[in-house]
């Protein structure tokens, strides 16, 4: 049952950043990106993965899945938004390959973080498409819809 709400959730979540992209979309250093051709990847707790693209362009569409997934993978490693890990690791907080992650793979551009949903599961998600500010809010403001 726990496993049919999380889907639901998820689904509803994916509708709400569809919603949500035209209105960035009207920002232009948004649309300059990748056209409104954007993806999301979310990993469960246990590994289970989850994603959508948005758009016309099959191969802009892959290149930000690939993206995504590059950010919410390293957010199921790590717990840690993108941007703030790779901080830790070139501030020698956290060892470089603490976390199964070595400097080629790691990604510091913003976009993927933990989301925490109100009965306590932790999802890991990867957004891309477009600023790394926008893609952080608006799967913000979608999981905040649902």
């Amino acid at each position: 049952m726990k496993d049919q709400v999380l889907h639901l959730r998820i689904t509803l979540a994916l509708s709400a950043i569809e919603d949500l992209i035209p209105a960035y979309m009207q920002v232009e250093e948004d649309k300059a990106i990748s056209n409104g051709n954007v993806a999301i990847c979310i990993i469960d707790e246990e590994g289970s993965v989850y994603g959508q693209m948005y758009g016309n362009d099959k191969a802009r569409k892959r290149h930000s899945y690939k993206i995504a997934w590059t950010k919410a993978s390293q957010v199921w490693l790590t717990g840690v938004k993108t941007g703030d890990y790779e901080r830790l690791v070139f501030n020698k907080i956290v060892e470089e390959n603490a976390n199964g992650i070595e400097a080629p793979d790691l990604i510091g551009w913003q976009g993927g973080q933990p989301i925490i949903l109100n009965d306590g599961t932790q999802l890991s998600v990867g957004f891309s498409g477009f600023r790394g500010v926008t893609d952080l809010e608006i799967v913000t403001k979608a999981f905040k819809k649902i």
